[in-house]
């Protein structure tokens, strides 16, 4: 997954944990810590829209045309702060995870891919049109759409 595209995924999947009463402190720090980072170094980048509605792909895409524009997916401490996002909501909410799932579109990449322990609650894993020169890793997919989660949908 691309960074601009893993931090996106973070904000979602952190805000739609944190406003749940029962969330973990866990993942109110680690949203919190990635959220005033983004506030401080980049105050272009509007995340309110993103914080009332997590899971609307409109609302993503708005965010993530702003960390593009922002030059967001270099910093390596945003894509620390977003992994420890994405590492307390797995571990204490894997309900959010399987509302928000991976969905990445026109990947191009001279290198490899690698999405692991995903679950979903229809498709875990959409990948569209992708470029990729490399070896694919797809492993751990969960796609539940009808409560029978031996049953694992990837589409591409």
């Amino acid at each position: 997954m691309d960074p601009i595209s893993v931090i996106v995924a973070a904000l979602a999947a952190g805000a739609a944990a944190g406003v749940k009463p029962t969330a973990e402190q866990a993942i109110k720090d680690a949203y919190a810590g990635l959220k005033g980072f983004i506030q401080r170094k980049w105050q272009q980048v509007s995340l309110g829209q993103l914080e009332a509605n997590p899971t609307s792909e409109a609302r993503r895409s708005v965010v993530k045309e702003d960390l593009l524009q922002a030059e967001a997916g270099t910093d390596r401490e945003l894509l620390a702060l977003a992994d420890k996002v994405l590492d307390a909501v797995a571990q204490h909410a894997p309900d959010i995870a399987k509302s928000i799932g991976v969905r990445l579109e026109d990947i191009k990449s001279g290198g490899s891919l690698r999405i692991r322990d995903v679950a979903a609650g229809d498709v875990a894993v959409d990948v569209k049109n992708a470029d990729i020169h490399g070896d694919v890793e797809i492993s751990g997919v969960r796609a539940d759409r009808s409560g029978d989660s031996r049953n694992p949908r990837v589409r591409q």
